[in-house]
């Protein structure tokens, strides 16, 4: 099962050095069959799409979380066997009983230089967004509009060099 897993670049950090990476509680997202039933229709494509964009915004939170954090969403995506389904947290929420493996990463997904103003700006309302409010919401629409950067798990020290 492909997962898509939260991530900041500190974690993405500690990937590469610990040839490893540790979701956050444990917690992903995935074309699960709960996501498929929330959606009236969407190809698999379009449905993964939905759990990555679920873990991007995850990431948000985790940004907000950090102190110091670098203003970039980040995601891993992962092929793993063992995930459990949590249907009761949300539609596209897995977990994963430990670490990954970096040999179990098919892709790094992290925003561009560009987003970063977005993205602080975001992870600074993120809970606020969480309770309905709408200029909240709104700020995270503007974090949201950035496409994600695609790379390949052995690009990782590259990309970590040029941040």
């Amino acid at each position: 099962m492909r997962v898509y897993l939260p991530a900041t670049i500190a974690m993405l950090r500690d990937l590469e050095a610990n040839g490893e990476f540790r979701a956050r509680s444990g917690t992903g997202f995935a074309l699960t069959p709960a996501l498929r039933e929330a959606y009236a229709s969407g190809s698999d494509e379009e449905l993964e799409y939905a759990a990555l964009l679920d873990a991007a915004r995850a990431s948000l939170r985790l940004i907000a979380a950090e102190e110091k954090a670098e203003p970039r969403r980040a995601v891993v995506s992962v092929d793993v066997d063992d995930a459990t389904l949590r249907p009761d947290l949300d539609a596209a929420v897995v977990r994963l009983a430990g670490p990954v493996p970096k040999s179990q990463i098919a892709a790094i997904h992290v925003d561009a230089a560009e987003a970063e103003e977005a993205v602080a700006a975001a992870a600074a309302v993120i809970d606020a967004a969480d309770l309905g409010d709408e200029d909240a919401e709104f700020t995270l629409g503007d974090a949201e509009d950035h496409e994600l950067a695609w790379y390949a798990p052995q690009e990782l020290p590259f990309l970590l060099e040029l941040l």
